[in-house]
């Protein structure tokens, strides 16, 4: 709405008090104060917010951010050595050239009407994540794998119909903190505790918590600490002979060397899609996944939209579109959806799919032999370091592992600061997260390190703690 002689402000439009008053008497209203009259008084805000005074041209706001945006340490300038849930892999450029497409980038949330080829890309997206975890059915994507693992336990307690979820000691406290959300109140999380030397699950404990009430038996493989799980079939077993479900979460790039979870009792496997072709973003480039096999009774607890293939009332053609809509809060009785699932990470699945098909299963092999390998030479030379061990030593690794510092006499917050000083990002402090584990630290190793960064890493250490 415009009224001639009046000058809106660039960025908010009909800001000026005459368009405003006009606005206002057409929907017959006083003033703004009367669209919130609902709101107690209590909550108002009775003076102006503390904020700067606006910019008036595109390019001092451009300025202005930029300057702000300068004041980052990023991952360019700084060799990186953190991970804990958002990880530095290479990203091919076809990935970036796809996902900035206008039909996939402006549609990520659309519907057949707007579709150019979204439905399709999404069908292979969740094609090829199926083949990578030999399941058959897969998700579009969820915002991040701690959704994905909240709605992973939550779909097990509906098709158990049972109340309680064991979760390892060990996991991200973060993670844990958004399943507990999720959860609460109607289901109840019970920790299992980790073996003090290897820091796998403990089995007899496990054995000891799990009961008729458990819903699902939740574990991570690699776990968030690194180490390999290699007593995932013991831990499905265990599960299902009590009725309950095996969940497990996984970072997909380490399924071109490891087993997949189905091979060793899954029942339902999530986990996170950022190491496969997606940006760091400051942690925003997050995306998860869930997938199990196609029985009706996994099927239609899937909260989220699942697309297939089915042929067309033209002979040899197929189309695309939504397998059992109904179920998903997008569905026409929305009280009846299975969880409110909302917008959609859609756009990182299209760019999964890409990075995938891209790779192939030699490709998949190949970056994951390549991870292991520098992650383990990385260990080696870490653990000549006087007074630094690896935690959990015994214990197969994937591309993290735990460096413990606690006989140095710094903390690993001095550490890190005196890393930074010499442009290295060091590891995820651990201390205040898992105090009993002391002074230890997270480090991550992946492809993009070069033989070359972890001698600097292990150099510095030397001069910092010598």
């Amino acid at each position: 709405m415009t009224i001639k002689g009046f000058k809106n402000h660039p960025y908010i439009p009909n800001s000026v008090k005459e368009v405003q008053d006009e606005m206002l008497k057409e929907i017959g209203l006083n003033c703004l104060e009367d669209l919130h009259e609902e709101v107690p008084e209590e909550l108002k805000l009775k003076e102006n917010l503390n904020i700067p005074e606006a910019f008036m041209s595109e390019f001092e706001l451009k300025r202005h951010v930029e300057r702000l945006l300068n004041k980052n340490k990023n991952c360019n300038d700084n060799i990186n050595f953190l991970g804990a849930g958002c990880w530095q892999h290479y990203v091919p450029a076809i990935c970036d050239e796809i996902n900035g497409r206008g039909e996939f980038l402006t549609a990520y949330g659309g519907e057949p009407y707007n579709d150019f080829g979204r439905f399709q890309a999404l069908f292979e997206y969740q094609s090829l994540v199926a083949e990578l975890v030999d399941m058959e059915v897969v998700n579009v994507p969820t915002m991040d794998w701690s959704q994905a693992a909240s709605t992973a336990v939550r779909m097990a307690s509906r098709i158990t119909g049972k109340n309680e979820i064991l979760v390892p000691e060990l996991m991200s406290v973060e993670k844990l903190l958004v399943i507990k959300n999720y959860c609460s109140p109607d289901l109840t999380l019970i920790s299992v505790k980790s073996d003090e030397k290897t820091g796998f699950m403990d089995l007899n404990d496990l054995k000891s918590k799990i009961s008729e009430k458990t819903a699902a038996v939740y574990f991570e493989n690699p776990s968030y600490l690194g180490f390999i799980e290699v007593n995932g079939q013991k831990i499905s077993d265990i599960a299902h002979e009590k009725g309950a479900l095996s969940v497990v979460g996984v970072d997909p790039i380490s399924l071109g060397v490891i087993a997949p979870p189905s091979h060793y009792g899954a029942n339902i496997v999530c986990g996170d899609l950022q190491p496969l072709g997606m940006h760091m973003n400051y942690g925003g480039g997050q995306s998860g996944f869930m997938a199990t096999m196609d029985e009706e009774k996994y099927v239609m607890e899937y909260p989220s939209r699942l697309f297939g293939i089915a042929p067309t009332c033209v002979e040899g053609e197929y189309g695309f579109g939504d397998v059992a809509y109904d179920r998903t809060s997008f569905g026409h009785h929305r009280e009846h959806g299975k969880e409110y699932v909302g917008t959609q990470s859609a756009l990182w699945g299209i760019t999964a799919g890409v990075y995938l098909a891209t790779m192939g299963p030699y490709g998949m092999e190949e970056v994951g032999t390549t991870i292991m390998q520098k992650s383990q030479y990385a260990v080696s030379k870490v653990s000549e370091i006087n007074n630094v061990s690896i935690k959990f030593p015994t214990s197969p690794i994937f591309k993290e592992f735990v460096i413990d510092f606690d006989k140095t006499g710094k903390t690993v917050e001095e550490i890190n600061k005196l890393l930074l000083e010499r442009n290295i990002f060091g590891g995820k402090d651990l201390s205040k997260e898992f105090p009993i584990l002391g002074q230890c630290a997270l480090y991550c190793v992946t492809e993009i390190h070069s033989k070359s960064d972890i001698d600097t890493l292990v150099t510095a250490l030397k001069e910092i703690l010598n």
